[in-house]
C-alpha cells in the first residue's frame, strides 16, 4: 500500500533509479574522467581514440536526423510560404543575438583588460604551433563557404556529413514532396516510418554517452594537465563569467519574454549540457536536442530548420569567445587598438563568425580567420591562448547548444508553431512524448 501510494505521489510512475539515469551516468563519468586524467596522465591521454569514436557514431546519425526531419516537416506544410518565413525569422534572430555576444565579449575585454600587464614582444612569439590552424583559416572565404553549400551530388550530402548541404538537399525534397501530389504523399509516409527507426537508432547511440564523456575528459586533463586549467586565469574566468551572464540575462530575458524559464529549460536538456560539456562539443548532442525539442511542442519542420541551420549561424559562445580573446592577444601584446580599429575588428568578427561549424576546434580556426584580416593583432598571438582553448571550447560550445535550443522554442512561438501545453509539461518534468503529427495552433499544418 505504502509503495503504491508513493507511486501515486509521483504520478503513477516509481521513482527513476539513480543508476538508469543518463544524467547521473554522465557525471559519475566526467568525475571519473577528472580523476583518471590526473593519476594517470598517459593513460587518460591514450583514451582519445573511444572519445573519438563516441563524437563519430553521433556524426553518423547527424545527417539522417537532419535530412528526414526537414524533408517530412517541410512536405508537411500546407502553406509552404511558412517555409521563408520561418527562415526569415531565424535569421533575423541569429544576426541579432551573435551580433549582441560579439559586443558583449569586446565590451567585458575593453572593461575588465584581462590581457593588461603582460607585455609580450610580438616578435618573439612563434607560430609554428598554430600554423595549421592559420592556413585552415586562409582557406575560408565567403564565396567559397557559399560555394559549399551546394553538394556535388544529391547523395554525397548525405556521405560527406555537411549539414548545410543536407539541409539544402533535405528543403529541395521536402518542396519537392509538398507539391507532388499522392506520390509525394506516399514517400513522405515512408521517410516519416524511417525517422522513427533513425531516432530509435540515435537512443542506442546515446547509451554510449558515458563512455564517450568519460574517455574525453580522462584525455583533456590527462594531455594537458590540471595545471592548465590554472594557466592564464583571468581569460578564462572572463570568458566563463561572461558566457554565464550571457547565458542568463540575454537569453533568460529572451525566453521569458516569451513565455517559458531559460532555467527550466536547461533542466530539460540536462543530460545534453553535460555531454556537450563531458565531450567539447555541441555537435554530440545535436540529434538528441531535435528530438527533445520536438517532443517539447516545437514543430518538427521548425526544429529541422533551425537547429542545423543554428549550429553554423547562431554561435553565441564562439562570438563571445572572437572579440574577448583578440582584446586579450591585444593588450597582452601592448597593442592599443583606436576605436576605428575595433570597429574594423567587430565588423570583420560578424562576417567570419558565419559557417563556424559546432565542433572541437572550430572557434580557434575561426578567431584565426578574424585576426588574418585585422592587422593589428598579430596572427602568431594565438600562440598565448592555445593551451587554453580545450577548456574555453567547452564553454563555446554549451553556450552555442544552450543558444540554439532558446532560438528554435523563441522561432516555433513567433510562428504559431509551439504547442505550449506540450512546452509546459516538458519544462515542469513530465517527461512528454514525441508525437510528430500534433498540429500547431495556426501557422504551419500537417500534411494529410
Amino acid at each position: 500500500m505504502m509503495h503504491g501510494a508513493a507511486e501515486q505521489r509521483h504520478g503513477g510512475r516509481p521513482r527513476r533509479r539513480l543508476a538508469s539515469s543518463l544524467y547521473a551516468q554522465v557525471i559519475v563519468a566526467i568525475v571519473g574522467g577528472i580523476l583518471i586524467g590526473a593519476i594517470a596522465p598517459e593513460f587518460g591521454a591514450s583514451l582519445k581514440p573511444l572519445g573519438d569514436a563516441f563524437v563519430k557514431l553521433i556524426k553518423m546519425v547527424i545527417s539522417p536526423v537532419i535530412f528526414l526531419t526537414v524533408a517530412t516537416g517541410i512536405a508537411g506544410m500546407r502553406d509552404l510560404g511558412g517555409l521563408g518565413r520561418v527562415t526569415g525569422k531565424a535569421f533575423a534572430y541569429f544576426i541579432a543575438l551573435s551580433t549582441l555576444a560579439l559586443v558583449i565579449g569586446l565590451a567585458v575585454a575593453l572593461t575588465l583588460q584581462p590581457g593588461r600587464g603582460m607585455m609580450i614582444d610580438p616578435a618573439t612569439l612563434n607560430g609554428a604551433a598554430i600554423a595549421d590552424y592559420v592556413a585552415k583559416a586562409h582557406d575560408q572565404t565567403i564565396a567559397g563557404f557559399l560555394l559549399d553549400m551546394i553538394p556535388t551530388t544529391l547523395s554525397s550530402a548525405l556521405t560527406e556529413g555537411n549539414v548545410l548541404q543536407v539541409l539544402v538537399v533535405a528543403v529541395l525534397v521536402g518542396v519537392a514532396m509538398a507539391s507532388s501530389g499522392s506520390a509525394g504523399a506516399q514517400v513522405l509516409s515512408l521517410f516519416e516510418q524511417l525517422n522513427h527507426v533513425v531516432f530509435r537508432t540515435v537512443a542506442l547511440v546515446m547509451r554510449a554517452a558515458p563512455v564517450g564523456a568519460f574517455a574525453a575528459m580522462a584525455f583533456t586533463i590527462g594531455k594537458y594537465g590540471l595545471s592548465s586549467l590554472t594557466n592564464l586565469v583571468t581569460l578564462v574566468a572572463c570568458f566563463y563569467g561572461t558566457s554565464f551572464l550571457f547565458v542568463a540575462v540575454v537569453l533568460g530575458t529572451v525566453a521569458r519574454a516569451n513565455g517559458f524559464s531559460i532555467w527550466q529549460l536547461l533542466r530539460y536538456l540536462r543530460d545534453d549540457l553535460l555531454l556537450v560539456l563531458g565531450t567539447s562539443s555541441s555537435e554530440a548532442a545535436l540529434p538528441d536536442l531535435m528530438r527533445k525539442l520536438e517532443a517539447a511542442g516545437c514543430h518538427k519542420s521548425v526544429v529541422g530548420l533551425v537547429v542545423p541551420t543554428g549550429y553554423s549561424f547562431n554561435l553565441d559562445g564562439t562570438n563571445i569567445y572572437m572579440t574577448l580573446a583578440a582584446m586579450f592577444i591585444a593588450q597582452a601584446c601592448g597593442i592599443s587598438l583606436s576605436w576605428g580599429e575595433i570597429a574594423m575588428l567587430l565588423a570583420v568578427a560578424v562576417v567570419s563568425s558565419k559557417g563556424a561549424a559546432g565542433v572541437t576546434g572550430a572557434g580557434f580556426i575561426t578567431l584565426a580567420a578574424t585576426l588574418s584580416i585585422v592587422p593589428s593583432i598579430p596572427v602568431a598571438g594565438l600562440t598565448l591562448i592555445l593551451g587554453i582553448d580545450r577548456f574555453m571550447s567547452e564553454c563555446r560550445s554549451l553556450t552555442n547548444f544552450i543558444g540554439n535550443a532558446v532560438a528554435t522554442v523563441v522561432v516555433a512561438n513567433w510562428e504559431g508553431a509551439l504547442d505550449r501545453s506540450r512546452l509546459d509539461a516538458a519544462l515542469a518534468g513530465q517527461a512528454p512524448q514525441l508525437q510528430p503529427d500534433v498540429q500547431p495552433a495556426t501557422g504551419i499544418n500537417s500534411f494529410d
